[in-house]
C-alpha cells in the first residue's frame, strides 16, 4: 500500500503508524542525503498486522423507538406523497414519543418522484436544517433508508434519524419512464429473453415467474405450491388493518385466478399502490435518556445490504432474481445477530410474487436447498408451523407502495416483539428477521430483538393506548391523530405554515 505525506517531521509518521502493525520503508534518493522528510515525498508503507487496520469497529447498538405508517391503498392519483409522508411521519414520531426537533438526520424513501422529494415532506414537520437525504434502490428502497439510519446512528453520526418511504404511483404494472437512456435492468431482461425469451406479460412477473418454472423443474415443486403460498397471505392479511386488501380464497380460487405468467396467476401478483411508512431509529445515549422508553424499543440486532454477483448472469432464471445476495444478506445479517433461522419466528419478506417467496424461503436457509415447496406443503408458513411468514398479507395482499414497503414491514415485526400485533401475535417470538429485495438489484435483511431480550409478551389495545403517543393500538387500528398531536409532534423552533401547506387538513378530512 502507497500513500503520499506532505511536510512530515521526523518521527511522526512512525509514532502514529506503529500501533497499528504499520512499518515504513524509507527509500534512499540519489543526491538527496537520502532524506526523507521533503514535501511531498512518497512514503512505503508496509503493513505488518493487516487485521488491526482492516477489521471493522465493534458498532454501537441502534434501536427501533417510532414506526407509523399509512393505509395501503389502490393507486388512483387521490391522495399526493405529501401526506402519505405526513401522515406516516407524524405517526413515528408520536409512537417514539419525542418532538421533530429531536431528529438530527432525515432519509426520504421513494422511486418515483422528482429530485428533494424527501425535503418537500420532512419541511412539513420542521425546517430545522438538518441533513435530508433522498434515496432510491428500486423495491428495496425503504430498507436502505432504514440500513442508512442504522449506519448513521451506529457510527455516532447521529442519535435520532427519521426514515419516511412513500410512494404514489400508477395503476397496473411497473413501468421506466426515461425511455432516452439505458434501462438500469436492461442487462437483466437481456438475459431473461436469451434464456427463457419474451411474451406479453409483465416484464417483473415474468422474471420471477421464470424463477418460479426452474424451481419446479429443478426441485420438484408444483403449481399448487406457489398457489398455496398467496392463499396463506391473502388470509393473513384479514388481521392487518393497513392491508390494501382483505379478502380471503380458497385455493381453487387462487389457482383459477386469470393467468399471468405460469405458475403466477393473478392473485400470486402483488399489486401497485399508495401509501407511507415511517421508521425512528435512536442511540444508545437517546434511549438511556428515556428510559421509560426502553421497553417499546426493538434491537436492530443484525442487518446487511448486498447487492448482486456475477452468479446473476449464469443464465439460471432463479439467479436473475438475486439468489446469491440473498444468501448473502442473511447469512451477515443472522451471524452479526448471533443468531440462526431456528431462533427466528416471525418473517416479513419480500412476496411481490409467490414465486419470490419460494426462493426466498430457500435462499434465506428457511428450508433445506430445493426443499421450499416442502415448507409451504407442512403448513410452516403460517400459524402453528415453524414460522409465520408475511403475517402482514405481505406484499401479495397489504399492497407494495416501493419507497414504503421495507419500512412497513419493518413496522409489523415491531409491533410483534412489542406484543402490540395481539391479534395476529405468534407466542414466544424472541427475533424477526426481515428481507426486502429490489431487482438491478439490492436487498437488505434485518434482524430485530427486543432492547430487554425478553420474548414478546401480548398486550392488550387498551394498555398500548395508555402508553403510546396516539391513544390507540396503531397495530390493530388504522386510525389518525388529532390536530394537538400534530402540534406535539412538529418542531417547535422551526416550523413554517408555508412549507405545511394544507396538508394537514387533507390528512385529518381522510380519517
Amino acid at each position: 500500500m502507497m500513500c503520499r505525506i506532505s511536510h512530515p517531521t521526523p518521527g511522526m509518521v512512525e509514532r502514529s503508524l506503529g500501533k497499528a502493525g504499520i512499518s515504513l520503508i524509507r527509500p534512499r534518493i540519489p543526491g538527496r542525503g537520502g532524506d526523507p522528510h521533503l514535501p511531498g515525498f512518497p512514503i512505503h508503507l508496509q503493513i505488518t498486522n493487516p487485521h488491526n487496520i482492516m477489521a471493522p469497529k465493534a458498532s454501537a447498538p441502534a434501536y427501533v423507538l417510532g414506526v407509523g405508517m399509512t393505509k395501503f391503498v389502490k393507486p388512483r392519483g387521490k391522495i399526493d406523497y405529501t401526506e402519505l409522508g405526513f401522515e406516516a411521519g407524524i405517526k413515528a414520531l408520536l409512537d417514539a414519543q419525542i418532538n421533530y426537533d429531536d431528529v438530527d438526520h432525515g432519509i426520504a424513501c421513494y422511486c418515483y418522484g422528482d429530485s428533494t422529494c424527501g425535503q418537500r415532506v420532512f419541511y412539513q414537520f420542521g425546517m430545522t436544517s438538518i441533513p435530508i437525504f433522498n434515496v432510491n434502490n428500486n423495491c428495496s428502497t425503504g430498507s436502505t433508508g432504514l440500513a442508512i439510519a442504522r449506519k448513521f446512528v451506529s457510527s455516532g453520526m447521529s442519535d435520532c434519524s427519521l426514515v419516511v418511504g412513500f410512494e404514489k404511483m400508477f395503476p397496473g404494472s411497473l413501468q421506466s419512464f426515461f425511455n432516452d437512456r439505458a434501462n438500469p435492468t436492461g442487462t437483466t431482461a437481456q438475459m431473461m429473453k436469451e434464456t427463457r425469451g419474451i411474451t406479453n406479460a409483465p416484464g417483473a412477473a415474468q422474471m420471477f415467474g421464470n424463477a418460479g418454472r426452474e424451481y419446479i423443474e429443478k426441485y420438484g415443486a408444483k403449481e399448487e405450491d406457489f398457489a398455496e403460498i398467496a392463499r396463506v397471505n391473502h388470509e393473513h392479511s384479514k388481521r392487518n388493518p393497513y392491508s390494501q386488501f382483505t379478502d380471503e380464497y380458497t385455493l381453487d380460487q387462487v389457482l383459477k385466478s386469470p393467468m399471468i405468467h405460469a405458475p403466477l396467476t393473478k392473485l400470486q401478483c402483488c399489486p401497485t399502490s399508495d401509501g407511507g411508512a415511517a421508521v425512528v431509529v435512536v442511540s444508545q445515549a437517546f434511549l438511556d435518556a428515556r428510559p421509560h422508553l426502553k421497553e417499546q424499543a426493538v434491537l436492530i440486532a443484525g442487518q446487511c445490504l448486498a447487492t448482486d454477483q456475477p452468479s446473476l448472469f449464469s443464465k439460471s432464471s432463479i439467479d436473475l432474481m438475486g439468489y446469491g445476495m440473498n444468501q448473502i444478506a442473511a447469512k451477515t445479517a443472522l451471524d452479526e445477530a448471533k443468531v440462526t433461522v431456528k431462533d427466528v419466528s416471525v418473517v416479513e419478506l419480500h412476496d411481490c410474487f409467490s414465486a419470490n417467496e419460494m426462493i426466498v424461503i430457500d435462499a434465506l436457509g428457511l428450508s433445506e436447498k430445493g426443499k421450499a415447496h416442502e415448507l409451504v406443503r407442512n403448513g410452516d408458513i403460517t400459524y402453528g408451523g415453524k414460522y409465520v411468514i408475511n403475517p402482514s398479507g405481505g406484499l401479495i395482499s397489504k399492497g407494495h407502495p416501493l419507497g414504503a414497503t421495507g419500512l412497513a414491514q419493518c413496522a409489523e415485526l415491531v409491533w410483534h416483539l412489542r406484543g402490540w400485533a395481539n391479534n395476529r401475535l405468534v407466542k414466544g417470538t424472541k427475533a424477526c428477521l426481515q428481507h426486502n429485495l429490489g431487482l438491478g438489484g439490492a436487498v437488505v435483511v434485518t434482524v430485530y430483538k427486543r432492547a430487554d431480550g425478553k420474548e414478546a409478551q401480548s398486550v392488550s389495545n387498551d394498555e398500548v393506548g395508555r402508553k403510546n403517543g396516539l391513544g390507540y393500538n396503531p397495530a390493530t387500528e388504522a386510525k389518525g391523530f388529532t390536530k394537538s398531536q400534530v402540534d406535539k409532534a412538529r418542531s417547535k423552533k422551526a416550523r413554517n405554515d408555508w412549507a405545511l401547506q394544507d396538508t394537514e387538513q387533507k390528512v385529518e378530512a381522510r380519517f
